[in-house]
């Protein structure tokens, strides 16, 4: 079965409505235009409960089936990122510095339009929460809205969504089951020495030299502390020092980031950076500080809702479109919240040969939409079937 056909049929609705929100775009938690026009939307389509003002600006809509169920939650993120467009399309950020740089807007169309066929057709038992999340890129929305306690005001079972991916063909879709993105921390270390003349660095005691050998430290904890099979990136990606070049400053700052799939080498870490920097503050004479912010967890997929988002997948996509054993992302995504409450899967479809996510040139394909709307209409009418259908 490819796309839904009543999905084809409105298709042009759906690109006019990503190509609005693709224009207007807003940041973090402030999606509060963005929630007004999915809400208008949804009032269009006939959906009468709607929730507003979730975790500031998120919406849950209910759609009720033909019969009494379960409920299975869609989620689709609504924020952009603080990036100004270059891609010169019509439909191009009107908003300085704000822009859907990785194609929010796009997945908060896919979720419309599979909300527009459900709201239309009913065919399945139980209820289809829809869930338009805010603040995915900064903020942690997605935590947000299950601290508000959204899964278990609205019973909740389990929980899907999907996230664009440029390079790989317009109606492919890829996942795996158990981790898929990495959890995602973040290191500060400040350090304290006494500055002085460039000319007499005896009389100093230098924050940059301090600085330099606990970067060059750290770098050895994945290399020398850490099982070499087992995925990890520790970097160090800020050193901020320094205003003249015959001036050795007091003070000097480094930070950086840190991504795994495992608690317990997330703890690892933190340990080993806490010894490393008290070590290298000592051996030079400077006082340092660690500041470790822990930060979105692991992204896991419940096995048993994986082998049936890939066969609902199956469905919608081509012969051979589907990859159910893809290799795990470095990156995060605060839909793990979710997942560590409620069983689901977070599946990657494919946008195309666009640019990558995240930079100044990229635009959602509008192929893709009809893919994922049908691939979010199929999950309801599988997971909540009628009886006898």
């Amino acid at each position: 079965m490819p796309i839904i056909n009543r999905i084809s049929a409105f298709s042009e609705d759906m690109t006019e409505w990503r190509r609005h929100l693709h224009k207007h775009p807003e940041l973090g938690q402030q999606c509060h235009e963005t929630a007004a026009y999915v809400v208008d939307r949804l009032r269009e389509f006939g959906i009468e409960e709607i929730h507003e003002g979730i975790a500031i600006s998120g919406v849950v809509a209910i759609i009720q089936g033909r019969s009494e169920g379960r409920t299975i939650g869609l989620r689709a993120d609504m924020d952009a990122l603080p990036i100004t467009e270059t891609t010169g399309a019509e439909w191009a950020s009107v908003n300085d510095g704000k822009m859907h740089a990785c194609g929010h807007d796009g997945h908060t169309t896919m979720l419309l339009g599979a909300a527009k066929y459900l709201a239309e057709t009913r065919n399945f038992a139980g209820r289809i929460a829809l869930i338009f999340q805010p603040a995915e890129e900064v903020g942690g929305g997605a935590e947000l809205m299950v601290e508000e306690g959204v899964l278990e005001r609205f019973d909740i079972s389990e929980v899907y969504a999907l996230h664009n991916m440029p390079g790989t063909p317009v109606g492919q879709f890829y996942t795996t089951p158990g981790p898929i993105m990495a959890s995602v921390d973040t290191f500060h270390v400040d350090i304290k020495g006494v500055g002085g003349h460039g000319a007499y660095p005896h009389e100093t005691r230098d924050p940059i030299t301090a600085a330099l050998s606990i970067a060059q430290a750290m770098s050895t904890i994945v290399s020398r502390n850490h099982y070499a099979l087992n995925d990890l990136v520790v970097s160090v990606t800020m050193i901020h020092a320094g205003t003249a070049d015959n001036i050795i400053p007091e003070t000097a700052y480094l930070g950086g980031t840190v991504r795994t799939f495992d608690k317990d080498v997330k703890a690892m870490v933190k340990h080993r950076m806490s010894e490393i920097v008290a070590g290298q503050a000592a051996s030079f004479e400077v006082e340092a500080t660690l500041r470790y912010d822990e930060g979105y967890p692991a992204t896991i997929n419940a096995p048993d809702q994986t082998a049936f988002a890939t066969e609902v997948a199956r469905e919608v996509a081509a012969e051979g479109q589907v990859c159910d054993t893809a290799t795990r992302e470095m990156g995060a995504e605060d839909f793990a919240y979710f997942l560590e409450k409620t069983p689901g899967s977070y599946l990657f479809i494919g946008n195309g040969d666009t640019a990558g996510l995240h930079q100044p040139d990229f635009d959602f394909d509008d192929a893709t939409a009809p893919y994922g709307a049908s691939f979010f209409a199929r999950i309801a009418e599988r997971a909540l079937p009628l009886e006898g259908a």
